[in-house]
Protein backbone atom coordinates (compact mmCIF):
# COMPACT_ATOMS: atom_id res chain seq x y z
CA UNK A 1 0.00 0.00 0.00
CA UNK A 2 0.84 3.62 -0.98
CA UNK A 3 0.34 7.10 0.27
CA UNK A 4 -0.46 5.51 4.35
CA UNK A 5 -0.84 8.28 6.93
CA UNK A 6 -3.29 8.72 10.07
CA UNK A 7 -6.85 9.74 9.31
CA UNK A 8 -8.73 11.03 12.03
CA UNK A 9 -11.91 8.52 11.70
CA UNK A 10 -15.50 10.75 12.62
CA UNK A 11 -17.85 8.85 14.12
CA UNK A 12 -20.12 11.11 15.27
CA UNK A 13 -21.41 12.10 12.48
CA UNK A 14 -22.14 10.24 9.16
CA UNK A 15 -20.22 9.59 6.43
CA UNK A 16 -21.47 8.56 2.95
CA UNK A 17 -19.04 5.68 2.25
CA UNK A 18 -20.52 3.56 5.68
CA UNK A 19 -23.60 4.80 4.52
CA UNK A 20 -23.38 3.09 0.98
CA UNK A 21 -22.11 0.28 3.01
CA UNK A 22 -25.23 0.34 5.27
CA UNK A 23 -27.75 0.55 1.82
CA UNK A 24 -25.26 -2.46 0.85
CA UNK A 25 -26.24 -4.23 3.51
CA UNK A 26 -22.29 -4.07 4.71
CA UNK A 27 -21.26 -4.07 8.79
CA UNK A 28 -18.94 -1.22 8.50
CA UNK A 29 -20.74 1.37 9.87
CA UNK A 30 -21.93 3.26 13.03
CA UNK A 31 -25.67 3.69 14.39
CA UNK A 32 -24.96 7.44 12.94
CA UNK A 33 -24.38 5.85 9.68
CA UNK A 34 -27.42 3.73 9.81
CA UNK A 35 -29.83 6.60 11.18
CA UNK A 36 -29.14 8.71 8.81
CA UNK A 37 -29.37 6.07 5.68
CA UNK A 38 -33.36 5.03 7.09
CA UNK A 39 -33.90 9.10 7.01
CA UNK A 40 -32.88 8.38 3.57
CA UNK A 41 -35.05 5.53 3.32
CA UNK A 42 -37.94 7.20 4.49
CA UNK A 43 -37.31 9.72 1.73
CA UNK A 44 -36.96 7.20 -1.50
CA UNK A 45 -37.18 3.57 0.25
CA UNK A 46 -35.02 2.30 -3.72
CA UNK A 47 -32.12 4.16 -2.25
CA UNK A 48 -30.31 0.59 -1.29
CA UNK A 49 -31.57 -0.30 -5.24
CA UNK A 50 -29.67 2.99 -6.31
CA UNK A 51 -26.13 2.10 -4.56
CA UNK A 52 -26.37 -1.80 -6.19
CA UNK A 53 -27.25 -0.07 -9.41
CA UNK A 54 -23.80 2.18 -9.59
CA UNK A 55 -21.97 -0.65 -8.53
CA UNK A 56 -23.32 -2.89 -11.46
CA UNK A 57 -22.48 0.44 -14.00
CA UNK A 58 -19.03 0.03 -12.66
CA UNK A 59 -19.11 -4.03 -13.31
CA UNK A 60 -20.89 -3.48 -16.83
CA UNK A 61 -18.63 -0.41 -17.65
CA UNK A 62 -15.14 -2.61 -16.43
CA UNK A 63 -16.26 -5.12 -18.69
CA UNK A 64 -16.35 -2.83 -21.74
CA UNK A 65 -12.89 -1.43 -21.33
CA UNK A 66 -11.11 -4.57 -20.71
CA UNK A 67 -13.04 -5.31 -24.03
CA UNK A 68 -11.49 -2.74 -25.42
CA UNK A 69 -7.66 -3.00 -24.78
CA UNK A 70 -8.27 -1.12 -21.25
CA UNK A 71 -5.41 -2.66 -18.73
CA UNK A 72 -4.95 -0.18 -16.21
CA UNK A 73 -7.61 1.39 -13.98
CA UNK A 74 -7.86 3.93 -11.16
CA UNK A 75 -10.34 3.85 -9.12
CA UNK A 76 -10.87 7.13 -6.93
CA UNK A 77 -13.48 6.89 -4.09
CA UNK A 78 -12.99 3.42 -3.83
CA UNK A 79 -15.66 2.74 -0.60
CA UNK A 80 -16.10 -0.26 1.40
CA UNK A 81 -14.84 -3.30 -0.22
CA UNK A 82 -17.97 -4.81 -1.70
CA UNK A 83 -17.51 -7.90 -3.94
CA UNK A 84 -17.05 -8.07 -6.67
CA UNK A 85 -14.83 -5.24 -6.70
CA UNK A 86 -13.54 -3.30 -9.79
CA UNK A 87 -10.09 -5.57 -10.08
CA UNK A 88 -11.77 -8.86 -10.10
CA UNK A 89 -14.37 -7.87 -12.97
CA UNK A 90 -11.12 -6.50 -14.91
CA UNK A 91 -8.73 -9.29 -14.13
CA UNK A 92 -11.54 -11.75 -14.42
CA UNK A 93 -11.46 -11.24 -18.16
CA UNK A 94 -7.39 -9.52 -18.44
CA UNK A 95 -5.70 -11.21 -15.41
CA UNK A 96 -2.68 -8.58 -16.14
CA UNK A 97 -4.78 -5.31 -15.31
CA UNK A 98 -3.42 -3.32 -13.22
CA UNK A 99 -5.58 -1.69 -10.65
CA UNK A 100 -5.19 1.18 -7.76
CA UNK A 101 -7.81 2.04 -5.53
CA UNK A 102 -7.97 5.26 -3.84
CA UNK A 103 -9.86 6.60 -0.70
CA UNK A 104 -9.55 8.18 2.45
CA UNK A 105 -11.53 6.71 4.55
CA UNK A 106 -9.78 5.34 7.50
CA UNK A 107 -12.51 2.15 7.13
CA UNK A 108 -11.46 1.27 3.86
CA UNK A 109 -7.94 1.49 4.67
CA UNK A 110 -8.24 -1.53 6.91
CA UNK A 111 -10.18 -3.59 4.48
CA UNK A 112 -7.34 -2.75 1.95
CA UNK A 113 -6.02 -6.06 2.22
CA UNK A 114 -8.95 -7.78 0.68
CA UNK A 115 -8.79 -5.26 -2.53
CA UNK A 116 -5.28 -6.30 -2.64
CA UNK A 117 -6.29 -10.03 -3.57
CA UNK A 118 -5.79 -10.06 -7.57
CA UNK A 119 -4.42 -12.19 -9.84
CA UNK A 120 -0.11 -12.71 -10.15
CA UNK A 121 -0.44 -11.59 -13.38
CA UNK A 122 -1.82 -8.35 -12.88
CA UNK A 123 -1.26 -5.74 -9.95
CA UNK A 124 -3.57 -4.30 -7.57
CA UNK A 125 -2.41 -1.70 -5.02
CA UNK A 126 -4.16 1.09 -2.02
CA UNK A 127 -3.26 4.45 -2.39
CA UNK A 128 -4.68 6.37 0.89
CA UNK A 129 -5.45 9.67 -0.55
CA UNK A 130 -8.08 12.29 -0.73
CA UNK A 131 -10.13 13.06 -4.02
CA UNK A 132 -9.85 16.83 -3.23
CA UNK A 133 -5.64 16.56 -3.33
CA UNK A 134 -5.80 15.29 -7.55
CA UNK A 135 -1.68 15.92 -7.01
CA UNK A 136 -0.79 13.15 -4.52
CA UNK A 137 -3.74 10.90 -6.42
CA UNK A 138 -1.37 11.50 -9.57
CA UNK A 139 2.03 10.96 -7.80
CA UNK A 140 1.03 8.00 -6.11
CA UNK A 141 -1.24 6.25 -8.85
CA UNK A 142 2.39 7.10 -11.39
CA UNK A 143 4.31 4.67 -8.95
CA UNK A 144 2.09 1.51 -9.71
CA UNK A 145 0.23 2.84 -13.34
CA UNK A 146 2.15 3.53 -16.73
CA UNK A 147 1.09 6.39 -17.52
CA UNK A 148 2.34 5.93 -21.27
CA UNK A 149 -0.62 3.78 -21.62
CA UNK A 150 -4.01 4.46 -21.22
CA UNK A 151 -5.94 4.28 -17.87
CA UNK A 152 -9.69 4.18 -17.18
CA UNK A 153 -10.28 6.97 -14.48
CA UNK A 154 -13.29 5.49 -11.91
CA UNK A 155 -15.08 8.19 -10.12
CA UNK A 156 -18.08 5.70 -9.19
CA UNK A 157 -20.76 7.54 -6.81
CA UNK A 158 -18.38 10.23 -5.70
CA UNK A 159 -18.55 13.44 -7.67
CA UNK A 160 -22.35 14.19 -6.19
CA UNK A 161 -20.58 14.65 -2.82
CA UNK A 162 -18.27 17.42 -4.32
CA UNK A 163 -19.81 20.35 -4.89
CA UNK A 164 -18.59 23.28 -7.53
CA UNK A 165 -17.62 25.65 -5.12
CA UNK A 166 -15.39 23.02 -3.74
CA UNK A 167 -14.01 22.23 -7.44
CA UNK A 168 -15.51 19.19 -8.37
CA UNK A 169 -14.66 20.21 -12.30
CA UNK A 170 -11.14 20.93 -11.68
CA UNK A 171 -10.26 18.37 -9.89
CA UNK A 172 -11.92 16.11 -12.75
CA UNK A 173 -9.51 17.82 -14.89
CA UNK A 174 -6.41 17.77 -13.31
CA UNK A 175 -6.88 13.87 -12.96
CA UNK A 176 -7.86 13.40 -16.66
CA UNK A 177 -5.06 16.20 -17.66
CA UNK A 178 -2.31 13.22 -16.38
CA UNK A 179 -3.69 10.57 -18.06
CA UNK A 180 -2.32 9.57 -22.10
CA UNK A 181 -4.58 9.46 -24.73
CA UNK A 182 -6.78 7.37 -25.18
CA UNK A 183 -7.38 7.08 -21.46
CA UNK A 184 -11.17 6.72 -20.32
CA UNK A 185 -14.16 8.39 -17.51
CA UNK A 186 -16.16 6.30 -15.93
CA UNK A 187 -17.90 8.26 -14.13
CA UNK A 188 -21.90 7.82 -12.16
CA UNK A 189 -23.92 10.58 -10.56
CA UNK A 190 -27.66 11.03 -8.42
CA UNK A 191 -29.61 13.28 -9.63
CA UNK A 192 -32.61 15.41 -8.77
CA UNK A 193 -34.06 15.40 -12.07
CA UNK A 194 -37.13 13.15 -11.59
CA UNK A 195 -37.62 13.35 -7.79
CA UNK A 196 -37.15 17.12 -6.99
CA UNK A 197 -38.80 17.41 -4.17
CA UNK A 198 -37.67 14.11 -2.33
CA UNK A 199 -34.21 15.71 -3.68
CA UNK A 200 -34.31 18.89 -2.13
CA UNK A 201 -35.38 17.07 1.34
CA UNK A 202 -32.22 14.11 1.33
CA UNK A 203 -30.09 17.45 0.38
CA UNK A 204 -30.72 19.41 3.32
CA UNK A 205 -30.98 16.65 5.96
CA UNK A 206 -27.53 15.64 4.75
CA UNK A 207 -26.54 19.47 4.45
CA UNK A 208 -27.49 19.36 8.49
CA UNK A 209 -25.44 16.68 9.01
CA UNK A 210 -22.50 17.94 7.94
CA UNK A 211 -22.59 16.29 4.39
CA UNK A 212 -22.04 17.68 1.23
CA UNK A 213 -25.03 16.20 -1.96
CA UNK A 214 -24.68 18.53 -4.87
CA UNK A 215 -27.25 17.05 -7.32
CA UNK A 216 -26.71 17.68 -10.77
CA UNK A 217 -29.04 17.49 -13.63
CA UNK A 218 -28.14 15.71 -16.53
CA UNK A 219 -26.24 18.84 -18.42
CA UNK A 220 -24.10 18.99 -15.39
CA UNK A 221 -23.37 15.81 -15.15
CA UNK A 222 -22.39 15.56 -19.19
CA UNK A 223 -19.95 18.79 -18.56
CA UNK A 224 -17.58 16.57 -16.92
CA UNK A 225 -17.07 15.02 -20.53
CA UNK A 226 -16.38 18.06 -22.11
CA UNK A 227 -13.86 17.26 -24.78
CA UNK A 228 -14.16 13.49 -24.63
CA UNK A 229 -15.59 11.35 -27.04
CA UNK A 230 -18.78 10.00 -25.44
CA UNK A 231 -18.62 5.90 -25.77
CA UNK A 232 -22.45 4.84 -27.24
CA UNK A 233 -25.34 5.36 -25.60
CA UNK A 234 -23.50 8.92 -24.23
CA UNK A 235 -25.32 10.06 -20.39
CA UNK A 236 -27.70 7.61 -19.82
CA UNK A 237 -29.64 6.95 -16.74
CA UNK A 238 -27.47 4.23 -15.07
CA UNK A 239 -29.30 1.08 -15.05
CA UNK A 240 -29.77 1.40 -19.10
CA UNK A 241 -26.21 1.69 -19.77
CA UNK A 242 -25.71 -1.29 -21.60
CA UNK A 243 -27.15 -3.77 -19.71
CA UNK A 244 -26.64 -6.75 -21.58
CA UNK A 245 -22.89 -6.45 -19.86
CA UNK A 246 -24.42 -7.00 -16.72
CA UNK A 247 -27.39 -8.78 -14.39
CA UNK A 248 -30.48 -6.22 -13.37
CA UNK A 249 -30.79 -5.71 -10.20
CA UNK A 250 -33.79 -6.48 -8.56
CA UNK A 251 -36.22 -3.12 -8.13
CA UNK A 252 -34.28 -1.31 -10.49
CA UNK A 253 -37.37 -1.90 -12.97
CA UNK A 254 -39.69 0.10 -10.20
CA UNK A 255 -39.67 3.49 -11.39
CA UNK A 256 -36.55 5.97 -13.16
CA UNK A 257 -33.70 4.97 -11.15
CA UNK A 258 -32.12 8.75 -10.49
CA UNK A 259 -28.81 8.93 -11.44
CA UNK A 260 -26.64 9.21 -14.44
CA UNK A 261 -23.81 7.06 -15.95
CA UNK A 262 -20.84 7.89 -18.95
CA UNK A 263 -17.81 6.63 -20.34
CA UNK A 264 -16.01 9.20 -21.96
CA UNK A 265 -12.49 8.55 -23.83
CA UNK A 266 -9.64 11.77 -24.45
CA UNK A 267 -8.11 12.39 -27.30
Amino acid sequence: MTGQHPIEMDTGKPHPARMYDWYLGGKDNYPVDEAMGRQMLALDPRVPVMAKVNRAFMQRATRWLTGHGIRQFLDVGTGIPTEPNLHQIAQESAPDARVVYCDNDPIVLAHAAALLRGTEEGVTEYLQADVCDPDAIIEGAKKILDFDRPVALSLVALLHFVSDEDGAHELVGRLLAALPAGSYLMMTHATADFSPEESAAATAKLRAAGVTLALRSRAEFAHFFDGLDLVEPGVEVVDKWHPELGEPIPGQEDGVIPGYGALGRTS
